[in-house]
């Protein structure tokens, strides 16, 4: 049986979520400027990833649930735990398949 195939897992986000991330992120200075910059940028990263043969899948967060979730744990509101808590949802979604 071959080994499962690793997908990693990127933040997704939607247009009228930008200005909440904006407020939450403690790390907004490594934020894009705008939206779009950001989609635009993280579509290259994605490009970028999946011609090194690597899985990728945009995972939407829900920023309230994000929020709520860093208080719970006592994390910043930063990159790294916006990617730990994709890594949490897709983990949740991998065993309700």
């Amino acid at each position: 049986m071959a080994d499962p195939v690793e997908v990693y897992g990127i933040s997704w986000f939607q247009p009228e979520q930008w200005e909440r991330l904006i407020e939450i992120s403690c790390d907004r200075d490594q934020l894009d400027d705008s939206y779009e910059d950001w989609r635009e940028n993280a579509n290259k990263a994605i490009h970028e990833f999946r011609v090194q043969g690597l899985k990728v899948k945009k995972v939407k967060l829900d920023l309230e649930k994000f929020l709520y979730w860093c208080n719970e744990e006592g994390k910043e509101t930063n990159g790294a735990a916006r990617a730990e808590y994709v890594a949490i949802i897709m983990k949740r979604n991998n065993a309700k398949s």
